[in-house]
């Protein structure tokens, strides 16, 4: 991508260079369009609950913008001899997710693939003077998430045939829960300020990079460094048994390779944690740099709306490692 011509529209506000979560377009002076695109193969058995997922994780982007979804477009990838009725299923998943974000679903497009892949691209709108980005923070800022994780090796031990019941259900009601109630109440909080800069000074969801890869960008673009204290951060239930019996996705070992020299552990740090805080996530929480002042608000905000989030550490002045998890 940065091998790609710059653009020079200057209604443009968030493009592809910075690598943030969805893109923002200016319309007018307080209008602004968000948008993004997701979409991935089924990560559960009921197709119903894969469209809820895949819809939950699409709208995310726009959320973690400080946006609200108001339209989306389908993306569907099927096998030519697939089984209609379990497509029908996916699509309702999605379209019940959706309406239960006030989003309509407007059309989309379709494919035939051998691989099944199901998503939309969101659109959303906003305020162009109250757009959260994935940088910003500031040293002196808490860290918070707003939901647990666990949701990868939860998923890959559900392929491997050793997911409990209830680590399954945990991550289940996590991955099709809206970012919607944690985005209204930092928006809430963030308001307070009036007319200023705001006390939210960061955001961006936790997804396919993990918490320590999305928490990288979020540093290296701030310029600050980050330190996680990694038995603040929730976990979901049976997470930390399929980490520590191995049941780790591809996608956790790239993050692993690809963050890893960014990243200084503690010695008490114990392995299987380690790689949770490096296991790609699906319609994971939202990771905000927060004004200190502002937290014990934003926490209530939170509490009242039914989001469990938690204060995971602090923002430094830039040092290295990048982030020091303890």
């Amino acid at each position: 991508m940065r091998r790609l011509p710059r653009q020079t529209d200057p209604h443009v506000l968030v493009g592809f260079e910075t690598n943030d979560d969805a893109g923002v377009y200016k319309l007018a002076d307080d209008l602004a369009l968000v948008q993004t695109v997701d979409f991935f193969t089924p990560i559960v058995d009921d197709p119903h609950l894969y469209g809820q997922i895949a819809a939950a994780n699409s709208l995310s982007d726009v959320y973690a913008m400080g946006g609200r979804p108001i339209s989306a477009l389908s993306i569907v990838g099927f096998p030519e001899k697939g089984d209609p009725d379990l497509l029908e299923q996916i699509l309702r998943g999605g379209l019940a997710k959706m309406s239960e974000a006030n989003c309509s679903v407007v059309g989309g497009h379709s494919i035939r693939d051998d691989d099944m892949k199901f998503g939309y691209a969101v659109t959303g709108v906003i305020n162009p003077q109250r757009v959260w980005r994935n940088v910003g923070a500031r040293p002196g800022d808490a860290l918070l998430l707003s939901k647990a994780i666990g949701t990868g090796v939860i998923s890959t031990a559900l392929k491997n045939g050793r997911a409990s019941e209830e680590s399954l259900a945990a991550a289940t009601a996590s991955m099709t829960r809206l970012n919607r109630d944690a985005a209204e109440a930092l928006r809430e909080v963030d308001a307070l300020a009036g007319s200023g800069p705001g006390a939210i000074h960061a955001v961006t969801d936790v997804t396919g990079f993990g918490l320590l890869g999305h928490a990288r960008e979020m540093a290296a673009g701030s310029g600050v460094s980050l330190e996680i204290v990694h038995a603040q951060v929730a976990y979901l239930p049976g997470a930390a048994d399929a980490a520590r019996a191995g049941h780790l996705a591809g996608g956790l070992k790239n993050n692993r390779e690809f963050v890893g020299d960014c990243v200084g552990f503690a010695d008490a740090v114990p392995e299987e944690f380690r790689n949770l805080l490096f296991d790609p996530q699906t319609s994971g929480g939202l990771l905000v740099a927060i004004a200190p002042e502002a937290v014990d608000a934003a926490l209530a905000a939170l509490a009242q709306r039914g989001v469990a989030a938690r204060p995971i550490g602090r923002v430094l002045a830039q040092r290295s490692p990048l982030i020091q998890v303890l």
